[in-house]
């Protein structure tokens, strides 16, 4: 994401953005004392996952327990210095990045004291996105999200923003730069939101076209098979990756099954921590979420901390007051499932029990219906395609109870 491409002119002195080519990174969380070990691993773990979707390697991890982060520099000086030697023994590191936010002044001291370019949890997602948009409306909201996370932060930052407009006549009398600076990422906030309104408004109008038809969305924390699944349901080509936020842009596709049709869309994935204005930026695209009739939770059921991820998601629907929309669970990657915790020595009446267990379990917790599927073996896939055709013909009788239809 370099600043040309996205419109911005930061002056001379480049802060933000990851080049095309493999950067070496080192990185730094922060955990309170009484969090467990665990956690802060599973947290950096998914920080390398976004970085090398980004496009960097990690070379190192710095971690500090800290009840009350330091306000220059969130990580205390002993662990800034710690770092610092660090850097200087390896020379390749170009970027340190934090899995927690930094305002503009920690940005500012850190830079002074590493001397590398310092990227924090949303700069890095926001690179992942501008990457990854493709159309209009995508661009566009990754542009707007990028211009409210740069506006609180301007103070401190070399920015000469005017000249994207031109410096003469732009500034008023006695006005600082950095108040001009403010003044041109607001107007820039301001053209984004009415450029965002207009394509809003054609979306709208595409989805009255759609008529009746029952929606489906595929749901899901990032990177657990929504883009695949989608693949083999409506026997499209959908892009899948195994990196994060594949897919930016929502997806709609005509289904038909057993001659009841219905829409199916593919929408942006979750994960914890997501920029609040990334969020309030895509809740456009995400309307494919509130107007569905049916969610289809797709869950990566290998990963250890897979429930948290529901509880992730499940936040992001409630704020969209989806929550409560009628849900089917898709427990996907059950074969890695079986791989990392099944025993050589079980006999396959062992493993079918602890499955049906863990079904059991897993429908208790979170009440809805579920499935163990494999999206690239193609397992249990028959079975999820006979459910969802009973509950569409449901939806469509409850929409059209005086009326048979004929597909």
């Amino acid at each position: 994401m370099s600043n040309s491409s996205q419109g911005w002119n930061l002056g001379e002195k480049e802060k933000k953005g990851l080049k095309q080519e493999i950067e070496y990174a080192v990185l730094v969380g922060v955990s309170k004392k009484n969090d467990p070990d665990e956690l802060i691993k599973e947290y950096l773990d998914e920080l390398e996952f976004l970085a090398l979707t980004a496009g960097a390697k990690s070379k190192k991890r710095f971690t500090q327990k800290l009840d009350h982060p330091d306000r220059r520099t969130l990580v205390g000086s002993g662990k800034v210095q710690e770092i610092k030697d660090y850097i200087e023994l390896n020379e390749e590191i170009s970027m340190v990045i934090f899995d927690e936010d930094l305002s503009g002044k920690q940005t500012n001291i850190l830079e002074e004291e590493l001397k590398v370019k310092i990227i924090d949890r949303s700069s890095l997602i926001l690179d992942i996105f501008a990457k990854r948009a493709q159309t209009a409306q995508a661009k566009t909201q990754v542009e707007l999200a990028q211009m409210q996370y740069l506006l609180p932060r301007l103070r401190g930052l070399w920015t000469h923003l005017e000249r994207q407009r031109g410096g003469i006549g732009m500034r008023g009398p006695g006005e600082k730069e950095i108040e001009t600076d403010r003044r041109i990422v607001r107007d820039k906030i301001s053209q984004l939101k009415k450029r965002l309104e207009k394509i809003e408004q054609q979306d709208k109008t595409r989805r009255k076209q759609r008529g009746q038809m029952v929606r489906v969305a595929l749901v899901g924390y990032t990177n657990v098979g929504k883009s695949t699944l989608m693949n083999l349901l409506s026997k499209s080509e959908v892009f899948a990756e195994n990196k994060l936020f594949a897919t930016l842009d929502t997806t709609v596709r005509k289904v038909v099954f057993d001659r009841m049709p219905f829409l199916l869309s593919d929408t942006v994935g979750f994960i914890r921590k997501l920029p609040h204005h990334l969020v309030e930026s895509f809740k456009s695209t995400l309307d494919e979420v509130r107007e569905s009739d049916l969610l289809i939770h797709v869950v990566d059921v290998a990963h250890p901390n897979f429930e948290d991820h529901i509880k992730t998601v499940n936040l992001t629907l409630k704020s969209l007051e989806s929550l409560d929309k009628p849900t089917l669970f898709l427990f996907n990657k059950i074969d890695l499932y079986r791989d990392q915790y099944f025993d050589e020595l079980l006999t396959e009446e062992d493993k079918k029990d602890i499955e049906t267990g863990l079904k059991s379990k897993l429908k208790e917790q979170f009440v809805h219906d579920n499935f163990f599927i494999s999206a690239i073996n193609k397992e249990n896939i028959e079975d999820v395609k006979a459910y969802l055709t009973e509950k569409i013909t449901e939806l469509y009788q409850i929409r059209f109870p005086y009326q048979t239809k004929q597909w």
